[in-house]
């Protein structure tokens, strides 16, 4: 979507993205997804009277990593009471950090080469979830509501954007970015879909040049494309309400995904609606510096930096190269290239195969290691087993481990002689006459007609480069 010339939408994001921590923030209650519901409480994160919170640890630790990948600076900060009243908060207020957070100021580069500022990355306890139960799945209209206390306490971190994103391309670009990053600090898994990263985005817009608009809120966007579908819908309908005369009204908003629409939720609430006071259970957290230097060593390299490391491996990448490289950082699987190039395997081919063929399932890869892959590849370069080969073979691997070779002949993936591949074209081209002949004139496009049937016919065991070159040896 794009509004009118002259005008432009403005966005800010506030992410919430659990911590990988053992156990809550406040307590020695688990923290884990996927338990019965209830199952994971204790007084402090039930609030119930006399108990006390005790920091975690490990999640100062996890925040500061944060912080110092986003390239804020690390603080002394406070601990306060955010207040109000939701039945999946059973204190009836949160306890957050207001005016002095752990992290402020930063910056996230993106692929573009665009920056987006960094105005805070805080640390704050979860809620618990509430399940609506009849009308729609929302708390108005709903017969019933169910309340699962076991998040309640988990820890978490809102990194809050400046408002410097101009398009809804641009905000899915930046929450995948630094869902990359919160990943590779160990900070978080990035499982939207569980809940582990959450996404508010603030949007507005205004004619280029005059002060920006009124802003609304949508809340807890979690999947990339709901985040992208949610602020183009939201900047059309806001600028068609202006356009027509009409007043946008600062509020909540609920994105419904199988609709396409946003609805009012609420009045957005400012801070003064929270009534925060310092919590008086909590004393000032003051990382020491040699803390926050231990933490800052123990980073290993972000995203950006990885992509650009496979990238000098290539000559000149094409585009579509450098998508594959995209995504072998995003499945966080560098090292298989890692050992495949090391073993003297074409950087391409590595990035390909690790790109397509350690998603989905075989992303788990029990069986699969580095050094398996690596040796895979080598055979599939020597031409011992051809690309569709290789594929089952890596499969194979993923899911019962062993040797490739052994692997291989398991399969019945023995290399064909050359003479038997190349009796099995000439009878190929003598059944097809008009295509070769179409071929021979310069038709390429039959050059898949003849690959596909030789490929066919070996149960794909002929290697597809090798066809193609006898294909063309014999075109003359």
């Amino acid at each position: 979507m794009s509004l009118p010339e002259g005008w432009e939408v403005v966005v800010g994001l506030e992410v919430h993205t659990e911590l990988r921590t053992a156990t809550k923030l406040f307590c020695g209650c688990a923290n884990a997804f996927g338990a019965e519901p209830n199952t994971q409480t204790c007084p402090v994160c039930l609030g119930l009277p006399g108990s006390l919170p005790v920091l975690n640890r490990r999640a100062v630790e996890l925040a500061m990593a944060i912080g110092l990948a986003l390239h804020a600076t690390v603080s002394s900060s406070t601990f306060h009471r955010k207040n109000y009243f939701y039945p999946d908060m059973p204190k009836d207020f949160q306890i957050s950090q207001y005016d002095r957070p752990i992290n402020a100021g930063g910056y996230l580069d993106l692929p573009d080469g665009s920056r987006v500022g960094i105005e805070r990355a805080h640390l704050e306890e979860d809620t618990g979830k509430s399940t609506h139960l009849g009308g729609g799945g929302r708390i108005h209209g709903a017969e019933r509501s169910l309340v699962d206390y076991n998040r309640s306490g988990v820890p978490l971190v809102e990194i809050v954007s400046a408002p410097d994103i101009r398009s809804a391309a641009q905000a899915r670009a930046y929450a995948a970015e630094l869902r990359g990053i919160l990943i590779a600090t160990g900070a978080s898994d990035g499982r939207m879909e569980e809940g582990s990263m959450r996404v508010d985005a603030n949007v507005s817009v205004h004619r280029v040049g005059e002060p920006f608009g009124t802003r609304c809120e949508m809340k807890n966007l979690n999947s990339l494309r709901s985040l992208q579908r949610a602020i183009d819908y939201e900047a059309e309908r806001q600028y068609a309400l202006v356009a027509s005369g009409g007043v946008v009204r600062q509020e909540t908003r609920h994105w419904d995904e199988d609709r396409g629409v946003t609805s009012t939720m609420r009045s957005k609430e400012e801070a003064d609606d929270y009534r925060y006071f310092q919590e008086p259970d909590l004393v000032e957290l003051v990382p020491e510096p040699a803390w926050v230097e231990a933490v800052r060593a123990g980073l290993g390299p972000m995203p950006a930096a990885r992509r650009a490391h496979l990238a000098a491996l290539l000559d000149e990448p094409t585009p579509a190269q450098l998508d594959a490289v995209g995504t072998v950082v995003d499945l966080g699987v560098d090292d298989f290239v890692e050992a495949a190039v090391a073993q003297g395997v074409e950087a391409d081919r590595a990035i390909a195969r690790a790109a397509n063929e350690l998603a989905g399932e075989a992303r788990e890869r029990p069986g699969l290691t580095p050094g398996a892959f690596a040796a895979t590849l080598r055979l599939e370069q020597a031409g011992e087993l051809s690309a569709t080969q290789a594929k089952a073979v890596l499969a194979t691997l993923a899911l019962a481990g062993g040797d490739p070779v052994g692997v291989a002949r398991e399969l019945g993936f023995e290399r064909m002689a050359a003479g038997e591949l190349e009796g099995l074209i000439d009878g190929l081209i003598g059944e097809h006459p008009d295509e070769w002949g179409r071929f021979c004139e310069g038709d390429d496009k039959l050059a898949q007609f003849f690959t596909g049937r030789v490929m066919r016919a070996t149960r794909g065991q002929a290697d597809g480069k090798v066809v193609l070159d006898l294909l063309r040896a014999r075109r003359g």
